[in-house]
């Protein structure tokens, strides 16, 4: 299956709009672990035991794994998680941004060492950039738009068109790749974007610029962005069948929910089935604006 074939059927297996981010940081981990980076996978993989039912995707930071060495340990996991929950599309996430040969190889190590389904990927070096990922068939890719860091207006809010008539008429930077993420640049069909649950109101403008591109959407949890809110902006459903997906990622929240716990996995567990309750009752809000 195609990443976006893989997204509809963990969704409606799984009844699911969460992900669980996987951010391992050894300083965090229940006693007995704490501070040992070669506990990395044995966390990770009862993170994954634990929430697989609940999810319909997983997505790792490769920075928490390099940070510590622990690429094998990367490896290990992403091998883990296909053996537990081969219906779960994993994504990687890198935000790689560079070109030429470079741009291969690091399509390369998402692809093919890891694995990944999808990858995460900056998209301010143009589309020769982007285009390496795309020549892997049935792969996705989400390219930054709108993110949930406090920073990210420097540059993504920035107005690159203003009509000299009606000032409010304007484009930014991240409405723009939201539009060549629909057009021009999706030429594998498989291409979506990473809008932060921190800021609704534009998270609402990109999908109402991006009807269909599914949405990887951090900060729901630890970074305080609102699940209910977050479904309301940007998910869509008509006959019962999702036509604007949305990836609602959270990580700090569940994987340290009860950091001193030596069955920390069911503490991560309970917060990962609040959340997906929460998600799963702003559906109702919205199911009827689909049509």
């Amino acid at each position: 299956m195609t990443f976006l074939e893989m997204l509809a059927n963990a969704e409606k297996k799984n009844n699911s709009m969460l992900c669980v981010g996987l951010d391992p940081e050894p300083a965090k981990f229940p006693l007995g672990m704490r501070g040992d980076p070669s506990k990395i996978f044995a966390f990770c993989s009862r993170i994954v035991e634990a929430t697989h039912d609940l999810v319909l995707a997983f997505k790792p930071q490769i920075a928490y794994f390099a940070a510590n060495g622990a690429e094998a340990q990367l490896e290990l996991l992403m091998k883990y998680i296909r053996e537990v929950a081969p219906h779960i599309p994993i994504i990687l996430d890198a935000k790689r941004g560079d070109v030429g040969s470079t741009a291969e190889q690091y399509a390369k190590e998402a692809f093919v060492r890891y694995g990944a389904d999808a990858v995460t990927l900056s998209p301010y070096l143009g589309f020769d950039s982007i285009a390496p990922y795309l020549e892997y068939e049935g792969k996705g890719a989400f390219l930054l738009c709108k993110t949930s860091n406090k920073g990210s207006g420097d540059l993504q809010d920035k107005r690159i068109f203003q009509d000299q008539v009606d000032p409010e008429d304007y484009s930014t930077v991240y409405q723009h790749v939201a539009r060549m993420a629909k057009h021009e640049w999706n030429i594998n069909g498989q291409l979506g974007l990473v809008v932060g649950a921190t800021y609704p109101e534009q998270l609402a403008r990109v999908r109402e610029i991006a009807p269909r591109l599914p949405l990887l959407i951090p900060g729901v949890g630890a970074q305080g962005g609102d699940a209910t809110a977050v479904v309301k902006a940007a998910w869509r459903q008509v006959d019962g069948v999702t036509v604007s997906p949305i990836i609602v990622n959270s990580s700090r929240a569940i994987l340290y929910a009860s950091p001193d716990d030596a069955d920390f996995e069911f503490a991560a567990r309970r917060v990962a089935l609040e959340t997906r309750k929460q998600l799963n009752e702003a559906k109702f809000s919205v199911t009827t604006l689909a049509r």
